[in-house]
């Protein structure tokens, strides 16, 4: 039986749409159990929050409330990008032992996977008993281990839809789209675009992705194609996409604490996009004007509300339930991880030792894109990605001929 003692959970890095159901499945699971969990208090701002001393008695909420809160995006307690270093594993400890923390669960993605890690690595060295756990979030779907990660379910509906969207605007009115989508090293995000096709002639008509290497010259021509063949053409780019042997297509020179370069925060990339079509369109087909535009996705992914899939939202809760149960069966670390068994889709959930999940990534398989790097393999990525984001609304089209 474990020490009884206070909890302490928190939530780290970029939110999403169902991160709160993992936190109150957290809260709800070790509610139930004053007798080990004598004291449930959120970290505000993850670890930041516990080195200032600035928590939240989650005593003071009811069930309704957190229910609410569980169905709302966005990071509850509020999120931090934080890179623990040795001097703030003192003032951790000192924090803990001034509450009488026991137990510390800590949601998020490979980063916060790895702040865990060196907390618990902290904590032993110390002669501290804590029992610490990571739960997994993260909509690039890219943590080691797992079959899939909380958050992304949701994030890949709201990308498919949005391309649907953006399908139905180019059949109206034709010319080139280019939407870049989230995702550093893996193109998990990005590959989920192909759920908005639902006739043969339905963009995305290109999708790029990470764990293929990209060429401007190669994306022209490619464009070109579907462009002279339909008359539109629409693309899903990742902002990871690099050229051969890693190279950047676009540097903005930035990077956060953990070292990860800034992507996100501009639309630089598909500004090089766009202008390199242009450019590659007035020479090849110099005889008409051609309509290209370029969006980023960005931040919309993440927390859009309206937009979530109940398995992803399930199963996020059970993520945090699953890490209580795992500290009362007598685990002590660890990060929780799912597997499907096969035939009908559900899940398992199991503990994995905190550094196969820590700071390394996980690529999409390479055999989910096609040979050329320019689609996905629709054949082996969809049966994985259908159950996981839900059903999509239905398209219809006049016999226009």
């Amino acid at each position: 039986m474990p020490i009884p003692g206070a909890v302490v959970v928190g939530q780290s890095g970029g939110p999403t749409a169902v991160i709160n159901q993992t936190l109150v499945g957290v809260v709800q699971a070790c509610r139930a159990r004053p007798d080990i969990f004598t004291k449930v208090l959120g970290a505000v701002h993850g670890i930041k929050g516990i080195m200032d001393g600035k928590f939240h008695d989650f005593a003071a909420e009811s069930d309704a409330q957190l229910e609410l809160v569980a169905g709302t995006p966005s990071a509850a307690l509020r999120s931090v990008r934080h890179k623990a270093a040795p001097e703030d594993g003192k003032r951790i400890f000192a924090r803990f032992q001034e509450l009488g923390v026991r137990h510390f669960f800590y949601i998020g993605g490979n980063d916060t996977a790895e702040t865990t890690h060196l907390i618990n690595e902290y904590a032993r060295q110390a002669g501290y008993d804590l029992n610490c756990f990571h739960c997994p979030k993260t909509i690039d779907n890219d943590l080691r281990v797992t079959d899939h990660c909380p958050g992304y379910g949701s994030a890949a509906k709201f990308v498919a839809q949005a391309f649907m969207g953006d399908n139905l605007d180019l059949a109206a009115l034709a010319g080139i789209k280019i939407n870049i989508v989230m995702g550093r090293n893996a193109g998990w995000l990005t590959a989920a675009s192909a759920l908005a096709r639902q006739f043969p002639d339905d963009g995305p008509h290109l999708i790029y992705c990470p764990e293929a290497d990209f060429t401007l010259e190669a994306f022209c021509r490619d464009a070109e194609a579907v462009y002279r063949r339909l008359g539109r053409c629409l693309i899903a780019a990742s902002e990871g996409i690099h050229g051969p042997g890693g190279s950047d297509i676009v540097d903005l020179g930035e990077v956060d604490s953990h070292g990860n370069k800034q992507l996100s925060g501009s639309g630089a990339l598909g500004d090089v996009l766009a202008n390199a079509l242009k450019k590659h369109l007035a020479k090849v087909m110099p005889e008409k004007k051609h309509r290209v535009r370029a969006d980023t996705f960005g931040y919309l992914q993440r927390c859009f509300p309206g937009v979530v899939s109940e398995v992803d939202a399930r199963e996020a809760r059970q993520a945090g339930s699953a890490a209580v149960a795992a500290v009362l069966a007598g685990e002590r670390s660890g990060s929780i991880a799912f597997r499907r068994p096969s035939g009908d889709y559900r899940v398992e959930t199991f503990v994995t030792p905190l550094q196969t999940v820590a700071k390394e990534t996980k690529p999409m398989p390479r055999d989910f894109l096609t040979s050329a790097g320019n689609d996905v393999a629709s054949a082996r990525l969809l049966p994985y990605l259908r159950p996981l984001v839900g059903a999509l609304p239905p398209v219809g089209r006049l016999a226009l001929g």
